[in-house]
């Protein structure tokens, strides 16, 4: 039997190389079963584009790029996702392990707990679980937590070409978001957001657009 978990070659289209993402969620599991092999490649994927997604906001609410936000977020995600999915604890370095744990967690409570769930519904095309988490979060009395939720809702919309409703909420998001300043500047946000949103979704072999 083979004893050592293979590597995963990849480069991510969002600027930054999949092979550190493998080397975080692939390398850190070893004497692994074929079995463990699969659910911690599986584990990795589904981590890395919750945590993707949920960077790419954090990026919007915060302010940054969201390229570089979806980046650090999946590689968290991967990560946390790779161990979880291959349930195996050997050859892991734990302080590494808790420190990249804490930054998920830390990411998870910057947006809120109910829009991150919610981007991983919009990440796997479920646009009405989606919004259901983003009108939840939405009466969060964090303005951040509201705000991430406000995003959620504009782009599940916009990603099920339904632009006019998510058009109809760029008054409440220049009212919420000082760093919105226009239509036409939450128009072009929206646009960048989505353009990442299909790039993440490509790199973990999902389509790009919800059929």
């Amino acid at each position: 039997m083979n004893r050592q978990c293979k590597r995963i070659p990849s480069t991510h289209r969002l600027g930054f190389p999949m092979s550190v993402v493998a080397l975080l969620c692939v390398t850190a599991i070893i004497a692994c079963s074929p079995q463990s092999k699969q659910m911690a490649g599986e584990g990795a994927a589904s981590g890395a584009v919750a945590g993707a997604v949920g960077g790419m906001v954090s990026a919007l609410v915060f302010g940054g790029d969201l390229a570089d936000g979806a980046a650090r977020g999946a590689a968290w995600g991967a990560s946390t996702g790779a161990v979880a999915g291959a349930m195996a604890g050997a050859g892991v370095d734990e302080r590494q392990q808790a420190q990249r744990d804490a930054k998920l967690e830390r990411l998870k409570a910057e947006i809120g707990e109910d829009s991150f769930k919610g981007l991983e519904a919009l990440a796997d095309c479920k646009h009405d679980v989606a919004l259901g988490y983003g009108r939840t979060a939405a009466q969060s009395d964090n303005k951040d937590h509201a705000l991430a939720a406000l995003w959620l809702e504009i782009l599940t919309y916009a990603d099920r070409r339904e632009e006019n409703r998510a058009r109809a909420l760029f008054p409440t998001l220049i009212r919420k978001d000082s760093k919105i300043r226009s239509d036409a500047h939450a128009e072009e946000s929206m646009r960048e957001a989505l353009q990442t949103l299909m790039d993440i979704r490509a790199e973990y072999g999902m389509p790009r657009t919800c059929g």
